[in-house]
């Protein structure tokens, strides 16, 4: 199988194509970046599929972060992921960004719980607890920071994601101690294409998987109008 993963919904943006008859990444590239996905991207899928000598519609699907993550950011990747699956197509199937950081460290075979964790900001966090197995102990969530750290009744975890950090600054004493805490700024992206390969597309669609509402609303009444009533 044939997968093109996308990734924009941190601060990175990243593709690869996986092969997954042949077990290896055919191409990757990765930016850091906290603005500018929109621009980056599709130069980047271009190049990752020249550098791998594909063709869109040699792909067998396309997978993409859903969330949680940036709502610029992931409408961008998402937009992309469905475009190019609708031209060539093929599925888009969908995978969160915090199964995509504990997919790096469940892959190690490991027996202790894995905690990921994403800033949500104003002392919040996005997170979620699986097993050493990859099995869910605590579903996705959105929490004030000392609330995610309480959740963590499951022995000294592992710490993965961009507030792995946070989590760990604030951890308490008398709790079990974090065995590790890789505090990454976004997913590896090929990881995010060995769970597109894994994921089913009719329950894994690829659509915005929110956890709270934006930060930015829109006025009640636009100023504008205001103006023009007074």
């Amino acid at each position: 199988m044939l997968i093109l993963a996308i990734d924009t919904a941190l601060e990175a943006c990243a593709a690869a194509v996986l092969d997954t008859d042949a077990g290896e990444l055919l191409a990757q590239e990765q930016q850091l970046m906290k603005r500018g996905h929109a621009e980056a991207l599709m130069p980047m899928v271009a190049r990752v599929m020249r550098s791998a000598n594909l063709a869109f519609t040699s792909l067998d699907r396309i997978a993409v972060t859903v969330g949680p993550g940036s709502f610029t950011g992931l409408r961008v990747g998402i937009s992309a992921a469905r475009g190019l699956a609708l031209a060539a197509k093929r599925p888009a199937v969908g995978l969160t960004t915090l199964s995509a950081y504990a997919a790096t460290v469940v892959a190690q075979s490991k027996s202790a719980p894995v905690i990921s964790a994403i800033d949500a900001r104003h002392d919040h966090v996005y997170f979620q607890i699986v097993a050493g197995d990859g099995s869910q102990l605590v579903r996705p969530g959105i929490a004030p920071i000392n609330d995610a750290i309480a959740a963590s009744q499951f022995g000294a975890p592992h710490l993965v994601g961009n507030a792995a950090n946070i989590l760990a600054d604030r951890w308490p004493k008398d709790m079990p101690q974090p065995i590790a805490v890789d505090a990454q700024p976004a997913p590896d992206i090929g990881w995010v294409a060995w769970l597109g390969a894994a994921a089913d597309p009719e329950t894994n669609p690829a659509r915005p998987f929110y956890l709270k509402a934006p930060d930015a609303k829109p006025a009640a009444t636009p100023p504008f109008a205001q103006a023009a009533s007074s």
